[in-house]
């Protein structure tokens, strides 16, 4: 087991965490208005999805993830929870008060139950873990055997883990240069962006329902 084969790994969950989607969206909104541990426990929920996922792959759920009533719910259930979650953010958005989200923030449990609903319940998410990480078992286990599997994978947790600090990094670093006019912008840019994630995840189910 090399370490650049670990590290290979590691840059992978990197690359998994860092494409601007519903999960990173929602961790920008809730770090700029809350501070770093707030957009630490979205990242942390959101991994905690992922890990499921990861395990009901390895465990070989994938046929039932593949269940065509099972992706039907998933794309109509993940789309409403991201435009509930898009328009929250936009409505909160109007009452931006940075002094007030510094004395009044909002819950870590709320942030991380967001991150992981917004990441559990997301098509991209299962259909992307369904593609990505399935075939990186397959191949993995080919290449060098079932007994690191483990390993490996955790290695991928790590890189998603080292994305969520670094996204919580960068959110509270840049907050201290933002005033009440421009989180609002951000917050309802973010909230635009998750409803049009989660209105794209409805017509696919939608189109999946009709066909």
């Amino acid at each position: 087991m090399s370490v650049q084969l670990l590290l290979s790994y590691i840059f992978l969950g990197l690359t998994l965490a860092a494409p601007m989607g519903p999960v990173n969206s929602a961790r920008l909104d809730k770090g700029i208005k809350n501070g770093f541990w707030n957009a630490w426990s979205v990242g942390a929920g959101s991994m905690i999805a992922d890990g499921i996922f990861m395990l009901l792959i390895y465990l070989g759920m994938v046929r039932f993830l593949n269940l065509p009533e099972i992706q039907i719910f998933l794309w109509l259930f993940g789309g409403l929870v991201l435009v509930y979650s898009g328009v929250e953010s936009i409505i909160s958005a109007e009452k931006i008060d940075i002094q007030a989200t510094m004395r009044n923030k909002e819950s870590l449990t709320k942030s991380f139950m967001t991150g992981f609903m917004v990441s559990i319940t997301s098509p991209l998410s299962i259909l992307f873990w369904l593609g990505i990480y399935g075939s990186i078992l397959a191949k993995t286990a080919s290449a060098y055997g079932t007994t690191h599997l483990l390993v490996y994978s955790s290695m991928i947790f790590l890189g998603l883990a080292l994305w969520d600090l670094t996204v919580a990094s960068l959110t509270t670093g840049l907050r201290r240069f933002l005033n009440d006019p421009m989180l609002k912008w951000i917050s309802m840019i973010s909230g635009t962006s998750l409803i049009g994630f989660g209105v794209y995840f409805c017509i696919q189910g939608i189109k999946a329902l009709a066909g």
